[in-house]
């Protein structure tokens, strides 16, 4: 075994990957590697501003689970919302976490009345290629798709340093990817300004307070709606005073409020765009289902297995964090435009391994043998010093940021 197999072993990814159960199963591919790479040189970017960020990059891609307790579960993700399903061609991942989605996924499956979904999907999905579900999926707007390694994965290389202290960062994101990349930004010193909406609260707010707490403690809330002139006048107020905007939606959403990343990038902003298929793509998608649509799948005799905890989320907020430290040595504007899928691609061998290497017992847990040595398989762990105050409530500091920032009141 590789350093590669190490590096997974360390990052808690391992712990939970496999079945409830069965031994943890060693994911394909340089991911945690891959987080190593980002993690240093993250910290050398930020330490030349002053203020360097030190996190395990490793650590990070199993770091959510050290608060909700999340354990491995096979074909069903650690947090319960997406599962792998065979289709007449092959695998596909689908998730069923928004409100909306039972009754979604039940038109997509043409569910029979009163049939639970995910009977429904399994069905439906055994008479359908892979391609066909993408196509629906698309038209529903759900996050479901086969499973296929995009043929040429891109992910853009970084620019210049540029400073950090005290630069404006409006963040639109939500859930992880977007407000990891937030959360790295302001210890390295960004002002951070966390922006949602009446209607679309941001979800992870219902998940473990704690975890939300680490992400988003010592920024600021507004909320705006931009169903009105003066929400959309303030949200474009903000984002004319950012130095950096950070959005994790199709790009017509922003769109629909008036919001122009073409703009902002011309007057000389960095805007970085997170999508789960790329800007061009009318697909949505998550952490888990979008990691295992790319390739990143464990396998045992009895087919794939989710890899750790939704790892498209925070491989790719790591990423944009590296490439939001960095912008054009001319001092113009840049889109950073990732797409989750090519972040976890890049990663991937073209044939994984299969089946993929499981750990071994030993005294009071597991060891996974590499030509180093054997290492333990480390289980997911809150960060070391960690203890934030608490975010603040959605909006708490709409009025305080719009008057600083010269913005009229909505």
């Amino acid at each position: 075994m590789t350093a590669r197999a190490a590096a997974w072993a360390r990052s808690g990814a391992v712990a939970l990957t496999g079945r409830p159960g069965g031994p943890p199963l060693v994911p394909p591919g340089a991911a945690a590697e891959r987080a190593a790479e980002l993690w240093a040189l993250l910290a050398d970017l930020t330490a030349r501003g002053g203020r360097p960020v030190r996190v395990d990059g490793p650590r990070l891609l199993s770091e959510r689970a050290a608060y909700t307790r999340h354990s491995r579960r096979g074909p069903i993700s650690a947090g319960g919302g997406s599962r792998l399903l065979p289709t007449a061609d092959g695998w596909a991942a689908v998730s069923c976490a928004r409100p909306d989605d039972p009754s979604l996924l039940s038109a997509l499956a043409f569910a029979e009345p009163g049939e639970e979904v995910w009977t429904a999907l399994g069905r439906w999905l055994a008479g359908h290629s892979g391609a066909e579900l993408a196509e629906r999926a698309a038209l529903l707007g759900v996050a479901a798709g086969p499973v296929s390694r995009p043929a040429r994965p891109r992910v853009p290389s970084p620019a210049a340093p540029r400073p950090l202290e005290g630069a404006l960062v409006v963040d639109f994101s939500a859930l992880w990817a977007g407000p990891l990349c937030a959360h790295l930004l302001g210890l390295a010193g960004a002002r951070i300004v966390k922006v949602e909406t009446p209607a679309r609260p941001d979800g992870a707010r219902r998940g473990d307070r704690a975890f939300y707490d680490l992400l988003h403690s010592g920024h600021r809330s507004v909320v705006l709606d931009p169903d009105t002139p003066s929400g959309r006048r303030a949200l474009a107020g903000l984002v004319g005073a950012a130095d950096i905007v950070i959005e994790a939606s199709r790009p017509r959403a922003l769109a629909r409020w008036g919001l122009d990343a073409g703009e902002a990038v011309a007057s000389g902003k960095t805007w970085v765009s997170i999508t789960a298929y790329g800007r061009a793509r009318d697909r949505i998608g998550f952490g888990d289902d979008v990691a295992a649509c790319a390739g990143l799948l464990a396998w045992d005799g009895a087919g794939p297995v989710f890899c750790g905890d939704a790892l498209a989320d925070p491989l790719t907020g790591l990423t944009a964090a590296v490439l939001a430290a960095t912008a054009p040595a001319d001092g113009s504007g840049v889109l950073w435009e990732l797409s989750m899928a090519d972040v976890i691609a890049q990663t991937l061998p073209e044939v994984p391994p299969v089946p993929s290497t499981a750990a071994r017992a030993t005294g009071g847990g597991w060891i996974v043998d590499t030509d180093e040595g054997p290492v333990p398989v480390a289980v997911p762990a809150p960060r070391r010093g960690a203890s934030p105050a608490p975010a603040p409530d959605s909006g708490a500091d709409t009025s305080d940021v719009l008057r600083e920032l010269g913005i009229p009141l909505p």
